[in-house]
């Protein structure tokens, strides 16, 4: 009966000094319907499908980039630091069990007696003593404090890996948007080609025509410039491609040789794939910044709870048996076996608001983990809606180039064909064939927007939703 006094006490004093976490509200952010630039109707084409997964440029770089980056290994590490940590705090909840043996070895003046010993009484003064030792501790948690900390270690695991997610999907978005860039390049490289050619055609007719006396030499001299023009911006190429080979080096911790071989491989020809029908509210299962920033929340919200447990007392139970001899011989005798076994209770009486400004910090802490999951949560709507919109722009603004590509295709064609009926001067036909031949390079610049656009609306969206594993890092 003494004892349950004594408990009861103790667990009244503590419901005085304790109570529960502050509520801190955390609801739902409101998402509209749908995305406003999203295309009307439904369409079957899948989210992978917006890479250029038919190039095998970017096959290849891509695995090799999820095998060695530097960074998607740092953000694997992260991963397995959080779940050490995630162990230790489930370890904690478990018995501590221990050994010891010691040899000791005392010597005592009996002078400190303060005098002499009675008759009878013989006194060592040097004695050793052999002891060895099992012990065991176990915090009984009544109150859920380790619990709650293991909780929170298990919610920053999960924002590990979605945070690990996140940068591998940027990690293939920014590949595979070197790798559309590149082909760009040589699209626009190509049409470029196809200028100078044209140009120095031209110079070489116009050239016979001045030898013959039926033209001026300005003639001659204004074609050579168009196919000078177009040869320094074939040259401006260069500084292009040296960056993005530079910047698929970082990404994929290749070298030059090697990027440049996998760039070497011939793409296949592919149509540009229809957006994919996608919800906002997808964007809170798909997007890994957003599951991350709401792990974060999860562990601040455990670690408050956590932290409030503490006004609650602690529970211990300990225990130890062992043997303690003093001669070697009798170290396994039945008197040798010692033990001890107790149980504590402690906890907080007065501490003059320490623990009261530590759960004011948590509650500060999960205050702003909520609202940073708030502008994670916008921040995908926004990415989402953009892409949504560079789309739909790009495919309009590609749609207008080819267009102009073609009409100014056909009007250089009928320039040509009216110079040669003597109805067309070498100027109008020099013009017609300039602006045609630039058309071409907008057309592929333009086609290279499109698919850039696609690739930031495959990473808007959620990016590859597999989870990181131990492969693609090794």
């Amino acid at each position: 009966m003494r004892r349950l006094a004594i408990v009861a006490s103790a667990l009244a004093l503590s419901a005085c000094a304790g109570g529960p976490p502050p509520e801190i509200a955390t609801p739902a952010p409101v998402l509209p319907v749908e995305f406003y630039f999203a295309p009307d109707g439904q369409t079957d084409t899948s989210l992978a499908a917006l890479l250029p997964e038919e190039d095998p440029a970017y096959d290849t770089l891509s695995a090799q980039a999820l095998a060695g980056s530097p960074t998607l290994g740092e953000a694997i590490a992260r991963i397995d630091q959080a779940r050490t940590g995630a162990g230790r705090a489930g370890a904690e909840r478990l018995p501590s069990i221990g050994a010891n043996a010691s040899v000791t070895g005392t010597r005592t003046n009996p002078a400190q007696f303060g005098g002499a010993l009675p008759p009878g009484i013989d006194f060592d003064a040097e004695r050793v003593a052999y002891a060895a030792n099992l012990t065991a501790r176990w915090d009984l948690d009544i109150f859920g404090r380790l619990r709650a900390q293991e909780r929170a270690a298990l919610a920053r695991v999960d924002a590990a890996d979605a945070t690990a997610l996140a940068v591998r999907n940027a990690l293939l978005a920014e590949i595979a948007g070197s790798v559309i860039d590149w082909r760009t390049l040589e699209a626009r490289q190509a049409e470029i080609e196809d200028d100078i050619e044209a140009a120095e055609e031209l110079a070489r007719l116009a050239g016979v025509r001045e030898r013959a006396g039926i033209a001026p030499g300005f003639d001659r001299v204004r074609a050579e410039s168009a196919a000078n023009a177009s040869r320094s911006r074939l040259a401006a190429l260069e500084s292009e491609r040296a960056r993005l080979m530079g910047r698929l080096m970082t990404l994929t911790a290749q070298s030059a040789p090697q990027v440049r071989s996998a760039l070497a491989l011939e793409p296949a020809a592919s149509e540009l794939p229809a957006p994919p029908t996608a919800l906002p509210s997808t964007l809170l299962v798909n997007r890994p910044d957003v599951l991350a920033a709401a792990a974060t929340l999860a562990a601040e919200d455990a670690e408050l709870a956590a932290t409030a447990r503490r006004r609650f007392p602690v529970f211990d139970l300990s225990a130890a048996i062992g043997l303690l001899a003093f001669d070697p011989g009798d170290l396994f005798d039945e008197d040798s076996v010692v033990g001890s076994l107790a149980a504590a209770i402690a906890g907080p009486l007065f501490d003059f608001g320490r623990i009261e400004a530590e759960i004011d910090g948590a509650a500060a802490e999960k205050r702003a983990a909520f609202q940073a999951y708030r502008g994670a949560v916008y921040t995908a709507l926004g990415d989402a809606e953009t892409a949504y919109g560079l789309v739909a722009a790009a495919d309009r603004e590609l749609a207008a180039a080819q267009a102009e590509a073609d009409s100014l295709q056909r009007a250089a064609r009928l320039a040509e064909t009216r110079q040669e009926a003597g109805l067309a001067d070498f100027l109008t036909v020099l013009e017609a064939r300039r602006a045609a031949d630039a058309s071409g390079e907008r057309a592929a610049a333009a086609l290279g927007r499109a698919k850039r656009a696609r690739v930031l609306l495959w990473q808007a969206l959620g990016g590859d939703p597999q989870p990181i594993t131990r492969s693609t890092s090794q």
